[in-house]
């Protein structure tokens, strides 16, 4: 898409040059920053004011060795994060106040950060090959992950914004952040073709890493870059690398990482879109492509209500979009849905603080506060009633257009080498009024199991912990052949759909012949219901069958087929199944991790519905009312 209508001689023509490019304004242009509403300024000079004096903390060499010693990532994450925080608020609340009263901390922030000896997390440090096996990395190997170049981004805006009155200091500040963007993120990203988020090599299933890592460094590249020709080299290489995150896409735009890595994936693609729009005065302009907006969209029709949003994947159920950044995009690809969701969520506070500061976003958020705020008194969000997403095989089914009361069902098919994979082919979601009862668990802090070769060790992403069969006690498998077969989707005002075979998506030695499951929402005018059907066949009878049902609410056994789920504010489901075949048990599972805590509270629970007698078919039908 990019390469073949950017990558030419024409694009050194329509970049705007480096110095005539004012993409917001710097600290000296002070009108527009002098009349951001009071509140705001507000706002942002007191986030400023907690780092006046602050004791820059100190990164030492065997917090980097924590992830390999024992897993643990936080210990140094949690401050490296912090101190480019800290940075980042007290740049924006310099050019807020314009006193000078924040500089010292500022030139303290971007020495410091400067001087770290690596910026690639020690999660990342796989990367450079140049240190593998060794907890410490290699730092004549300078490499790009994501934190490096929001690094880089960081300190681009910095220079950018304050550039001139960190001049009045030291020019040796201004000098030194040139040094280190030239070695750790400019000459790095022109002179290296072996990262396998660029998909410039062998390995062409990039993911988010793409499009987030390309966001700042074309923000280096055009804020940074003193040479015509090198800008003009890194912007073309970052339009042939994106091209392998769309080429990822089905036409439906879905993101197989769930909504709370979307913040990081479609959206990403809109920082890099909206630079390269702005840096060209427009001639760089693709927010007409189908595949674009689709992209776009997949943010509002994974929304169920308020925070919550379909989490396939790793991803918590509940996520605080950025409000401006989905604002932002639904406008370029005009789609007021997608505006309106972005507003919502602005006007109820849900848009919530993004999990890290990125000026790159800050930025542009400030200045649209107001017409963000306009729009917030009008929007509401769109609650779409019905969506298939054909790629990547979720669909998600409520009552009515434009409301998050009554039932909602969200079912998904797809196969087991998703990027984020949980081992979950077949898998639903109910929600009621807006509120989970039936759900996806998510995923806890990450540590260094979470994506090595023991991932499927961990209970949230086995099969037996999500809404799915377990045959013999064989769970669904990891793979790209372990995948829903004969997947079909029907849609009508009293009814939506989805039947697939999800046989495939075990190992041989689970004896699945065939198990077809349907997911049914009901929506008459005189009965709203929703129904999954589970048909069944297997090589070979046996006594150990059983469905897993997890949920928040404690379940209430009452037996004669009926099982009540009442939430903490006393909304209740009803689940119906066949007591002649199927006898109830339910456990309960004490939550650990800070993670899950944060989204579901102290405990869960996993409902089972096993098999009274040995079978080798059956059919087995549970209904779920709303009380």
């Amino acid at each position: 898409m990019f390469t073949e209508r950017y990558v030419n001689d024409e694009l050194q023509e329509w970049l705007i040059p480096k110095e005539s490019f004012k993409p917001y304004p710097a600290i000296e242009d002070r009108e527009p920053w002098d009349s951001l509403p009071e509140s705001t300024r507000h706002r942002w000079i007191s986030a400023g004011e907690q780092y006046l004096g602050y004791s820059w903390p100190t990164l030492p060499a065997v917090l980097y060795m924590d992830f390999v010693r024992n897993g643990n990532r936080t210990r140094y994450q949690d401050i490296y994060f912090n101190r480019r925080e800290a940075l980042a608020k007290l740049v924006i609340a310099e050019c807020m106040e314009n006193s000078g009263r924040f500089v010292d901390e500022i030139i303290n922030g971007v020495w410091s950060i400067c001087e770290e000896s690596y910026w690639v997390v020690p999660a990342h440090k796989s990367i450079s090959l140049k240190s593998a096996g060794d907890p410490l990395p290699d730092v004549s190997d300078q490499v790009i992950d994501l934190f490096a170049a929001e690094t880089g981004a960081l300190l681009a805006w910095t220079h950018y914004l304050l550039g001139s009155r960190l001049e009045r200091e030291s020019r040796i500040v201004t000098d030194r952040i040139r040094l280190e963007m030239k070695r750790r993120i400019l000459d790095p990203f022109l002179e290296r073709d072996d990262f396998w988020w660029m998909g410039l090599g062998d390995r062409k299933n990039v993911n988010n890493w793409n499009p987030w890592i390309h966001s700042n460094c074309i923000t280096a590249f055009l804020l940074m870059e003193e040479d015509a020709h090198r800008r003009v080299q890194g912007i073309q290489k970052s339009l042939h690398s994106l091209d392998s995150f769309m080429n990822i896409h089905h036409s439906d735009g879905g993101c197989d990482e769930g909504p709370g890595y979307w913040g990081r994936a479609g959206a990403s693609l809109f920082d890099c879109l909206e630079m390269l729009y702005m840096a060209s005065d427009g001639r760089i302009n693709v927010y007409g492509e189908p595949l674009v907006k689709e992209i776009g969209r997949y943010i509002y029709r994974a929304h169920i209500s308020g925070n919550n949003y379909v989490n396939f994947a790793d991803g918590d159920a509940k996520l605080s979009i950025e409000a401006d950044v989905v604002y932002r995009f639904g406008l370029r690809i005009d789609d007021p849905r997608m505006a309106a969701l972005g507003a919502s969520a602005f006007e109820s506070g849900r848009g919530g603080k993004p999990k890290r500061l990125s000026l790159l976003r800050a930025i542009p958020a400030l200045f649209n506060e107001r017409e963000l705020a306009l729009a917030a008194q009008k929007s509401e969000p769109p609650f779409v009633r019905d969506v298939w997403m054909d790629g990547i095989e979720v669909m998600t089914a409520r009552e009515r257009e434009g409301s998050d009361r009554g039932l909602f069902l969200a079912a998904k098919g797809g196969h087991n080498h998703e990027s984020h994979n949980h081992n979950d082919v077949g898998h639903f979601i109910v929600y009621a009024d807006g509120k989970p009862f039936l759900i996806d668990i998510g995923v806890e802090e990450y540590t260094s199991k979470t994506f090595s070769p023991r991932r499927y060790e961990i209970w949230t992403m086995q099969s037996v912990y999500h809404n799915l069969p377990t045959v013999e006690g064989v769970h669904q498998q990891a793979g790209r052949p372990f995948a829903a077969s004969d997947v079909k989707y029907h849609c009508g005002d009293e009814l939506a759909g989805l039947t697939l075979d999800i046989s495939k998506a075990y190992p041989l030695e689970a004896g699945i012949e065939q198990w077809k499951r349907s997911y049914m929402l009901h929506r008459s005018a005189d009965d709203h219901f929703i129904e999954i059907v589970e048909n069944f066949k297997l090589r070979h009878e046996s006594k150990d069958i059983m469905l897993s049902l997890m949920t928040v609410c404690s379940p209430q056994l009452g037996g004669g087929g009926f099982i009540t789920l009442q939430n903490a504010e006393g909304d209740k489901l009803q689940l119906e199944y066949d007591d002649s075949v199927l006898e109830a048990a339910s456990e309960r599972i004490e939550v650990e991790d800070h993670r899950l805590r944060q989204v579901w509270g102290d405990e869960l629970f996993r409902i089972v519905l096993k098999a009274k007698a040995p079978a080798s078919e059956g059919t087995w039908t549970t209904r779920i009312r709303q009380l």
